[in-house]
């Protein structure tokens, strides 16, 4: 529905509103003819001032219809330049960043390497002492011997 189409719905519905309270109210007839011609005038003016401000209104939308399509395509080149110029200056830093995260996996895979392997070692120590207590015994002679 067009608005115009709607104000003039409005005009006419309130035009017809005033004719009624008009005819219903208890006057004589030069007093009813007076307030037709007053009231009359009253809505022809307040009709000019609806119309005025609707092609005040279509003439803003226009105006701003203009100024969005001129201005929002401006905006969105300058901020795909500006993602753009981010990136470029963000990429050397994300390449050092995953060159360092690399390195530090490959250290953390070393570290979970040597601590199995040291594990395995205790852990085969444990079984000899198990195993064969004299020879643990002879073992630990020995040690006090060198350390002395």
């Amino acid at each position: 529905m067009k608005a115009s189409n709607f104000f003039i719905g409005l005009a006419t519905g309130m035009a017809a509103g005033a004719a009624a309270t008009l005819f219903s109210a208890p006057q004589s007839g030069e007093e009813l003819r007076t307030s037709v011609k007053t009231t009359s005038s009253d809505w022809k003016e307040k009709l000019a001032d609806v119309k005025e401000q609707v092609a005040k209104l279509k003439e803003s939308i226009n105006t701003l219809k203009t100024e969005a399509a001129a201005q929002v395509p401006a905006a969105m080149d300058g901020l795909k330049q500006s993602m753009e110029k981010w990136q470029e200056e963000t990429g050397p830093a994300k390449e050092h960043l995953q060159l360092e995260i690399l390195a530090i996996q490959n250290a953390i895979e070393e570290l979970q390497k040597n601590i199995s392997k040291d594990k395995k070692d205790d852990d085969k120590d444990d079984k000899k002492q198990v195993k064969n207590p004299e020879y643990n015994k002879i073992e630990s002679e020995n040690e006090r011997k060198v350390s002395e």
